[in-house]
């Protein structure tokens, strides 16, 4: 009896020093004030970089980061236990996430409905993982590329690949990410081994400067205006100048970035359970239907 009593009495007095070194959850807010310091970069005017659904301070059950929290991500997390989703990308349909629009809009309220009735908690990490040193969305994609020692000198978006075509480099990078859809503009047969890359929606200016750049012959870039980067490119091949461009699509472009966050956090956060859900390619082709996730 007296054993069994001690034995009793161990277990209780170990669960009790286990709850007290794991202490009282982190809230929503204190998990990103710690990802704040970990960055070490201050974010701009006017920043994204915020909570846009939830209370912040509730305690943190698990952590889910995703290129953008649609409606099946949503739901994973939650059958993961995951509470606190950090999304790279908005919510709710715009850069600034407001609801304007959307006030009476079926597709938002039963999306802010679910995330109420969960008790879930969204905040978006956009520019200070872009602005971290090295970008957190390129250091991911890079990897993934495999173009990590193809990198130019003191360069993070400029590489000198060992020589290959315009259609087999496209080839190459959507066997690598996965991709059902990509877009080129340029001769299929030209000859390639300088590349830029501009992830998500770099916007005309930054593409068209890395393309003027006479060690650049392809941009392979996230989107862009059709009129703008993509007509320039066209023009400058009817030109006979030697450029191309790959257009892999936003999420292509930067959803891998938010894996590699979700390994950087895993150390920032240690204890707390930390996962990637992907977020996935949202077009099919004609002829070539996928399932709904």
């Amino acid at each position: 009896m007296m054993i069994r009593t001690g034995l009793v009495l161990g277990m209780i007095g170990a669960a009790a020093v286990s709850w007290a070194q794991a202490g009282p959850r982190m809230t929503a807010d204190e998990v990103m004030a710690k990802v704040r310091v970990g960055l070490g970069v201050t974010a701009p005017a006017g920043t994204v970089d915020t909570f846009k659904a939830g209370d912040p301070a509730t305690p943190v059950t698990g952590i889910a980061t995703t290129f953008t929290p649609t409606m099946a991500v949503l739901r994973k997390a939650v059958a993961d236990g995951a509470n606190l989703i950090i999304t790279h990308e908005p919510s709710f349909y715009n850069h600034q996430d407001s609801s304007a629009l959307f006030v009476k809009d079926p597709v938002y309220l039963e999306k802010i409905a679910y995330i109420k009735e969960h008790h879930l908690v969204l905040f978006r990490l956009h520019d200070t993982w872009h602005l971290r040193v090295p970008d957190g969305i390129a250091e991911g994609w890079v990897k993934k590329a495999g173009w990590e020692k193809y990198k130019k000198p003191g360069e993070q978006m400029f590489f000198t690949l060992p020589p290959t075509t315009l259609a087999g480099l496209a080839q190459d990078l959507q066997a690598k990410f996965g991709a059902r859809i990509f877009r080129v503009v340029g001769d299929p047969a030209m000859r390639v081994t300088n590349v830029a890359y501009r992830p998500g929606a770099s916007g005309e200016e930054k593409q068209v400067r890395a393309l003027e750049r006479d060690d650049v012959e392809v941009l392979v870039a996230g989107e862009a205006s059709e009129w703008e980067t993509v007509e320039y490119v066209r023009d400058a091949m009817l030109q006979g100048r030697h450029k191309g461009l790959i257009l892999l699509g936003h999420e292509t472009s930067e959803e891998i970035g938010m894996e590699r966050f979700a390994e950087w956090l895993r150390g920032v956060v240690p204890g707390v359970t930390v996962t990637f859900i992907p977020a996935g390619e949202p077009y099919w082709l004609p002829g070539m239907p996928v399932g709904v996730r």
